[in-house]
């Protein structure tokens, strides 16, 4: 019986700790994918016919589906924004890693706080 309750217990410790393992790695991937998906569409915009902010911002509001990812994740954004600064006033939270990550973009700068605060 002891035997078996070890086993178990062991058993359940190994897959607690491989889960933290596959969560972190998981993040981890979340952060290169961030930084690589919205670049490499910014590369295309940048080599094509009419690489200009005036055509950058036109294009951000061209529908209605559009502005509505744009306004969202926007608004995510500035929760996320909202949530650093209240960790950094109550728990004396560094936020300056984030808040540089959020200027590459918002999908690097959430995965990364994830990778970093799992296990906490």
């Amino acid at each position: 019986m002891f035997n078996f309750l070890f086993k178990i217990f062991v058993l359940d410790s190994i897959f607690n700790f491989l889960k933290i393992n596959i969560m972190k790695k998981v993040f981890f991937v979340l952060c290169i994918l961030g930084i690589v998906l919205p670049y490499y569409q910014l590369f295309l915009f940048l080599n094509g016919p009419d690489p200009t902010f005036s055509y950058f911002t036109s294009e951000i509001y061209s529908s209605s589906p559009i502005s509505m990812i744009t306004w969202d994740i926007t608004v995510a954004y500035f929760s996320f924004l909202t949530f650093l600064i209240y960790k950094k006033i109550n728990d004396g939270l560094s936020i300056s890693k984030y808040i540089l990550a959020s200027l590459i973009g918002f999908s690097l700068a959430l995965p990364l706080y994830l990778y970093d605060n799992y296990d906490k």
